[in-house]
């Protein structure tokens, strides 16, 4: 699951991924909350939570990301992802160059650091 997060500065959208993450979440959340996102700004700031409850992707979700990443190319400005697993730290140093924008990992403890990066 999705959940979108409350509380962000103007400029910024954040989520939090619970669970499994499956294509459905992508399709009723996260893509409306982009999409409304750019009424509103020309570049994304997306803050993404991958906490404890995180358990990964379903191959569908990993499309859709991919989808949307593709999809608003140019939009994306900075991601940072909060997360304390170390497969997806691992990740992103070894893909964040492929992710348009610029991309930071941040530990769960840094929330707030990451929404403050993302917001200025």
């Amino acid at each position: 699951m999705i959940k979108m997060m409350d509380n962000l500065p103007g400029n910024v959208i954040g989520f939090e991924a619970i669970g499994e993450v499956d294509a459905g979440d992508y399709k009723s959340t996260l893509d409306p909350a982009v999409d409304a996102a750019l009424q509103t700004h020309d570049k994304l700031r997306l803050v993404y939570v991958l906490g404890e409850q995180f358990e990964g992707y379903t191959g569908g979700a990993m499309w859709e990301d991919t989808k949307l990443g593709i999809g608003h190319w140019g939009a994306w400005e900075k991601i940072p992802i909060v997360t304390d697993s170390e497969w997806v730290e691992n990740g992103i140093k070894a893909f964040g160059w492929m992710v348009p924008g610029e991309v930071k990992t941040y530990s769960t403890a840094a929330l707030d650091d990451a929404t403050e990066w993302a917001s200025a």
